[in-house]
């Protein structure tokens, strides 16, 4: 028997509305995903979580490290403290770690913030090592978070004081180091065996490298209305640090902080505090700079008695 014109409209009007009720349900889902702000934070030190817990009360934190008991330490301290928290691992020098590690983001909801506070130091590693997670690291960071970040989103690299004591390169260096192609970084002249004399001579470049890339990178950002700067710390008390000051070159650290303005180490919320100024609304006209805050170090180096 055939079905009835009334029997038909009501199968019709049921389908009509279960196809709604889905649709429905996937624009709730939809619009709750991109309601979920995501700060990624590269690098479970100090610094990084200094950064993050001023910016991101209410946001999902997707917090990556090398290490993955790295990365669960600061995720607790994190949680414990209010934040909502997830863990990765990331290895900066792989393009391919680095693009899993957006994609997560991604998943997650709308990427609004970047803190890469992931390095290593002269005193930790050979210069070839510096010159690929430093550098080379932070271009692959820059190139593909800069393809999914938010409008009205916002990032921090921090480089180092060590940058700005490295002596003034030709401008032909320095766009070099801010536009080649990241995968061709490396093979840059002024970056080759030859060249680069010591582990803080790789360092040095790579910071300064570092300011150079995110002023290039800010164009590019700027066109998805989004904004990103460096903070060039000095001696801040970070393990990191640590290394340093007991190290082969901590007579050296000492008398930088003897001979500062200041006559003393900085603090990860002094960092902090400036990352959010950079990342927050009082911040929004500032992108494609670089802080330098080292309590007068460098200017002790240059016109001092360092």
């Amino acid at each position: 028997m055939m079905p009835s014109i009334k029997q038909r409209f009501r199968e019709n009007a049921i389908l009509l509305f279960y196809k709604a009720g889905l649709v429905n349900n996937l624009y709730q889902k939809f619009m709750k995903h991109n309601l979920i702000e995501v700060i990624v934070v590269i690098g479970a030190g100090s610094i990084g979580q200094a950064i993050a817990r001023r910016v991101s009360a209410g946001k999902h934190i997707l917090l990556a490290d090398l290490r993955q008991q790295n990365a669960d330490a600061a995720a607790k301290v994190l949680s414990e403290a209010g934040f909502e928290v997830s863990t990765a691992i990331v290895d900066v020098s792989n393009r391919d770690s680095v693009h899993a590690l957006a994609e997560k983001a991604v998943s997650i909801g709308s990427i609004t913030g970047l803190i890469h506070a992931a390095g290593v130091s002269p005193s930790q590693a050979s210069p070839s090592t510096i010159l690929k997670v430093d550098l080379y690291g932070t271009a692959l960071i820059l190139e593909e978070f800069g393809n999914v970040i938010a409008s009205g989103g916002a990032g921090v690299v921090i480089a180092s004081q060590s940058g700005h004591r490295l002596p003034a390169l030709t401008p032909e260096q320095d766009k070099a180091l801010a536009t080649t192609p990241a995968e061709q970084l490396l093979s840059l002249p002024l970056l080759q065996p030859d060249q680069v004399k010591d582990s803080l001579h790789a360092y040095q470049l790579s910071k300064r490298g570092n300011s150079l890339r995110v002023m290039a990178e800010a164009v590019r950002w700027g066109k998805r209305g989004a904004r990103i700067n460096t903070i060039s710390p000095g001696i801040i008390i970070t393990p990191l640090a640590k290394d340093e000051l007991s190290g082969p070159r901590g007579d050296g650290y000492r008398r930088m902080i003897e001979a500062s303005a200041v006559g003393r180490a900085g603090t990860p919320d002094e960092v902090g505090n400036v990352g959010a100024l950079l990342m927050g609304s009082d911040g929004a006209f500032i992108t494609g700079s670089d802080f330098l805050m080292d309590g007068g170090v460098t200017a002790a180096y240059w016109y001092g008695e360092l």
